[in-house]
């Protein structure tokens, strides 16, 4: 999935925002519960959308010990 400009990501014509940081780069996205998704950016999960809210939920560390993509 794409990120806009405008750090937006849309999922089943609901806009949701992001980051204006990842402008331009393709996430992961994987349904984990209904309604719910996680998204990832190369090997990293970054957190979980709640479509129903159109929210991104961060992880609290999601670049910390034990994520290394090395592992």
């Amino acid at each position: 999935m794409l990120v806009t400009a405008c750090g937006r990501i849309c999922m089943h014509r609901k806009r949701i925002n992001v980051s204006t940081v990842l402008a331009g780069q393709r996430l992961g996205i994987k349904e984990v519960d209904d309604g719910i998704w996680i998204v990832s950016f190369m090997h990293y999960d970054l957190g979980y959308i709640d479509l129903e809210q159109r929210t991104l939920q961060p992880l609290d560390n999601p670049f910390g010990p034990g994520m290394s993509p090395m592992s």
